[in-house]
């Protein structure tokens, strides 16, 4: 897997102050997309060990509230092996910090039948605690949305989804 770029102080992506991981490679090529360099799967630099530890020395200081994966598509099959062992590490590392993961897929997309569904799928949404799901739409745009760009993306609660056993809507 390659990655686009990461940002260490980002509060654009998620609550708090964060660490961006744009990763590289995205088949969906939404209309509008702020991020269309990252579509290619080959753009960037490879996601190497070395990188990974960077970002858990970005992740260390306190006032850093968490991880979020963005793209490209992190549910990409290939970028999802890539990142599962990777999150492993920053839950093992940070268990007090959050992961929030943008995708273009929907929730039910990922966990029902489709091209992103992979044998770590499930594993690497139970590392995920906050769910921007859906591809952005350009008709849907609306710059006043929280963390998220036009108006049929969900930000979902994932701890909350998995005890519910439904959607529930993340509300901070």
């Amino acid at each position: 897997m390659n990655f686009a770029t990461i940002k260490k102080r980002d509060i654009a992506n998620g609550p708090g102050v964060r660490v961006s991981l744009f990763v590289s490679g995205c088949t969906h090529r939404c209309e509008g997309c702020f991020n269309e360099v990252a579509w290619d799967f080959a753009y960037g630099e490879p996601f190497t060990r070395e990188v990974e530890d960077a970002i858990l020395e970005a992740l260390a200081p306190d006032f850093i509230a968490g991880l979020t994966l963005l793209g490209g598509e992190p549910f990409e099959p290939e970028n999802q092996r890539a990142l599962l062992p990777f999150l492993h590490r920053v839950r093992e590392r940070f268990p007090q910090k959050t992961i929030w993961c943008y995708s273009g897929f929907t929730l039910e997309q990922l966990t029902g039948e489709s091209r992103a569904r992979c044998r770590v799928t499930d594993e690497m949404l139970s590392q995920l605690d906050v769910l921007v799901d859906g591809p952005f739409v350009l008709a849907k745009k609306n710059i006043r949305l929280r963390f998220r760009g036009s108006e049929n993306q969900r930000l979902i609660d994932m701890n909350k989804t998995r005890e519910a056993g439904e959607v529930v809507l993340w509300d901070n």
